[in-house]
C-alpha cells in the first residue's frame, strides 16, 4: 500500500525535500530518496510501505535487545523493507537492501489497526518497530503507535538514529524505549561502512534521552574497524555523559553480508571493551551474540547480586522485588 508522505515539503519544478532523516533528500519527480521506499510522483512524495509488512514476529523482547523493558516478555516483532544506510555488515540485508538494489517493495499489506489486534492477541507488552529501519516506513510505525498507545499497549523501536528532531517529536509521544546502533564514534566509520554521518546519530541520541524515552545502546564490535582501546573509551564516555544508567550492549560481530573476510569478534575484546564500559561508571553494560556468557545477565548496581539471569535471549532467574533488589532494595532503572 501507498500513502503520501509525512514531513516533506514541495518545492519548485515538482521537486520534493523530505524531512523524516538525516539524509534530507531533495527527490525529483520519478525518483526515490536514499532509503529507496519514498517517491516523488508529480510533485507528491509518497511512502511505498505504507501498511506492507516484509517481516511479522513474536519474539523476546530481549532479542532486539531491551534488557530493562519488561524483562522476559513477548515484543510483536513487525518491519517494512528499507533502510536509510547502507552498512555492509547488515544482518538483515535482504530485506533492508532489496529496494536499493532490486527496487522492488514486497511483503503482505496488513492495516496498521490489523497489527494492533494481532499484536494484542499474541499477549505481547509491546509492539516493535525492527528488523529494517522505522524510520523509513514512517508513517505505518507512526500510526500503529498511536493506535496501539491508545490500546494501552506499549511501542519500542530499534532504529539507527539517523532521524531527525522534527520527526522525533512527532513520534516519541507513543514510544516508551529505543534502542540506538551507535555504530562506531568515529565519522570515516560511517561515511565508509554505512553511507552515513555520525554526528546526526549523536544528536538523537541526545533527543531520546531529552524526550523521556527509555534508551539502551548497541555496538556492534567489528575487528579491526572499530574495536580501538581509544574509541571505545571515547563512546564509553559519551554514554555516561547521557546517563550512566544507560544500558550498552556490546554484540560480537560474526562474518555476513558484504564483511565475509573480516573474523569474527574475539571474546577478549569483548570483554574489554565490557570493562572499559565499567570503567566509565556505566551501571549497565552487557556482551551480545555470544549465548551463555556471564555478560548477559543484569547486576545490582549497588551490592553486585544478580538481578536478571540470562542465557541467549531467555530469563533463567529473577531476583528482582518490582524492580528493586531484593537484597539492597536499590532500584533497577528501566520500564518495569
Amino acid at each position: 500500500m501507498i500513502k503520501e508522505g509525512m514531513l516533506y515539503e514541495k518545492l519548485a519544478k515538482q521537486i520534493v525535500h523530505c524531512n523524516l532523516c538525516a539524509h534530507q533528500c531533495t527527490i525529483k519527480p520519478d525518483r526515490r530518496g536514499v532509503c529507496g521506499v519514498r517517491e516523488n510522483r508529480d510533485g507528491v512524495l509518497y511512502s511505498l510501505v505504507y501498511g506492507t509488512l516484509i517481516a511479522e514476529h513474536i519474539d523476546p523482547i530481549e532479542k532486539k535487545p531491551f534488557f530493562h523493558v519488561y524483562p522476559a516478555s513477548t515484543s510483536y516483532s513487525i518491519a517494512a523493507v528499507g533502510c536509510n544506510l547502507s552498512c555492509k555488515f547488515c544482518q538483515n540485508h535482504e530485506i533492508s537492501q532489496m529496494p536499493r538494489s532490486t527496487l522492488m517493495i514486497m511483503g503482505a499489506d496488513i492495516p496498521c489497526a490489523e497489527i494492533v489486534a494481532r499484536a494484542k492477541k499474541s499477549g505481547s507488552k509491546t509492539i516493535a518497530y525492527t528488523y529494517t529501519e522505522p524510520t523509513v516506513y514512517f508513517e505505518l510505525a507512526y500510526e500503529t503507535a498511536a493506535l496501539a498507545f491508545k490500546e494501552g499497549m506499549k511501542n519500542v523501536i530499534v532504529t539507527n538514529g539517523y532521524i531527525t528532531t522534527e520527526a522525533a517529536d512527532v513520534i516519541a509521544p507513543f514510544i516508551t524505549a529505543a534502542n540506538v546502533d551507535l555504530k562506531s564514534f568515529r565519522d570515516d566509520f560511517y561515511r565508509k561502512y554505512c553511507g552515513a554521518r555520525l554526528a546526526p546519530v549523536l544528536e538523537t541520541l541526545k533527543k531520546i534521552k531529552q524526550l523521556g524515552i527509555w534508551l539502551e545502546i548497541t555496538t556492534l564490535l567489528i575487528p579491526g574497524l572499530n574495536d580501538t582501546d581509544r574509541e571505545l573509551e571515547d563512546i564509553a564516555a559519551f554514554i555516561a555523559g547521557l546517563g550512566k544508567e544507560t544500558p550498552w550492549h556490546i554484540s560480537r560481530f560474526h562474518p555476513q553480508f558484504k564483511m565475509l573476510d573480516v573474523p569474527a569478534t574475539p571474546l577478549a575484546l569483548l570483554h574489554r571493551a565490557v570493562e572499559m564500559g565499567k570503567r566509565h561508571g556505566l551501571k549497565y553494560v552487557y556482551s551480545g551474540n555470544v549465548p551463555g556468557d556471564e555478560g548477559e545477565s543484569t547486576y545490582c548496581s549497588n551490592c553486585r547480586s544478580s538481578l536478571i539471569e540470562r542465557h541467549g535471549f531467555s530469563v533463567v532467574s529473577s531476583n528482582l522485588n518490582g524492580n528493586k533488589c531484593m537484597k539492597c532494595g536499590t532500584e533497577l532503572e528501566g520500564v518495569f
